[in-house]
C-alpha cells in the first residue's frame, strides 16, 4: 500500500459568484503543497483551476497541468503556463480525462460548472463499474453540492443506482480537512484501474 502523492482537482475555470470559492482553491493547493502532493488538473491559469495551481506555486509545490490545445486560450496563457513544473498538451477531452487519470492516486471536486460535474460523474462511474478504487473527495465548499446529493438520493430511491456500495465518495465541507483526511487513506500499488477499459469509456 502507498500513500496518496498526486491528486487531481476538478474544477471551475471560472470564480463563481463566492469569493470563498476561489479562497478554498488556493488554500487546498496551499495544504496539498505542504503535504508533498502533485497537483493534476486541468491546466487553466483562471478562476479556481488559477487558484488551486497558485496554491501550490505559491507553497512550492509540484503542479501537472494537463490541457487540450484548443482550451489553451480560452482557460490560460501560455506565459502563465510556463511556470508549471509539467504541461501536458492534448489532441482532445477524452486524452485530457483518461491522463488525468492514470496521473492520480485520488480525486477533489471543487465547486465549478458542467465541464467539472460532468468529470466528477465520469469518475464516480468508474468507480461504480469497479474499474478502479481511488478515493474521490466531494469538496462542498457552502454546500455547494447540496443539490447534487439530492439528486444522487433521488436517483436511489427511483431504483437507477443499484451499487451505491461500489462508489461512496468523501463529502467534506471544510476544505482544511480534505488533505489530512487523503493523508490517512493507503492506496493499492499500480492502482490505473483497467486500462484497456477505461480507455474505451
Amino acid at each position: 500500500m502507498n500513500q496518496i502523492r498526486s491528486v487531481c482537482v476538478y474544477c471551475g475555470s471560472s470564480a463563481g459568484r463566492d469569493p470563498h470559492y476561489v479562497e478554498s482553491g488556493r488554500q487546498l493547493g496551499r495544504d496539498m503543497a505542504e503535504a508533498g502532493m502533485r497537483l493534476v488538473y486541468g491546466g487553466g491559469t483562471r478562476g479556481i483551476m488559477g487558484a488551486v495551481s497558485d496554491g501550490v506555486v505559491a507553497a512550492g509545490g509540484q503542479v501537472t497541468g494537463i490541457i487540450p490545445r484548443f482550451l489553451i486560450d480560452m482557460e490560460a496563457t501560455e506565459r502563465e503556463l510556463d511556470r508549471l513544473d509539467e504541461l501536458v498538451v492534448t489532441e482532445d477531452m477524452h486524452e485530457r480525462k483518461h491522463l488525468m487519470f492514470q496521473r492520480s492516486d485520488a480525486f477533489v471536486a471543487l465547486p465549478g460548472g458542467i465541464g467539472t460535474l460532468e468529470e466528477l460523474v465520469e469518475i464516480m462511474t468508474w468507480s461504480q463499474l469497479g474499474r478502479h478504487a481511488k478515493p474521490i473527495v466531494i469538496a462542498n465548499v457552502g454546500g455547494f453540492w447540496d443539490p447534487l446529493a439530492r439528486l444522487f438520493d433521488h436517483m436511489r430511491d427511483e431504483g437507477f443506482i443499484h451499487s451505491a456500495h461500489q462508489v461512496q465518495p468523501i463529502v467534506i465541507d471544510d476544505v482544511a480537512d480534505i488533505v489530512p483526511r487523503l493523508s490517512a487513506i493507503a492506496v493499492p500499488e499500480a492502482d490505473e484501474g483497467r486500462a484497456e477499459i477505461i480507455e474505451r469509456l
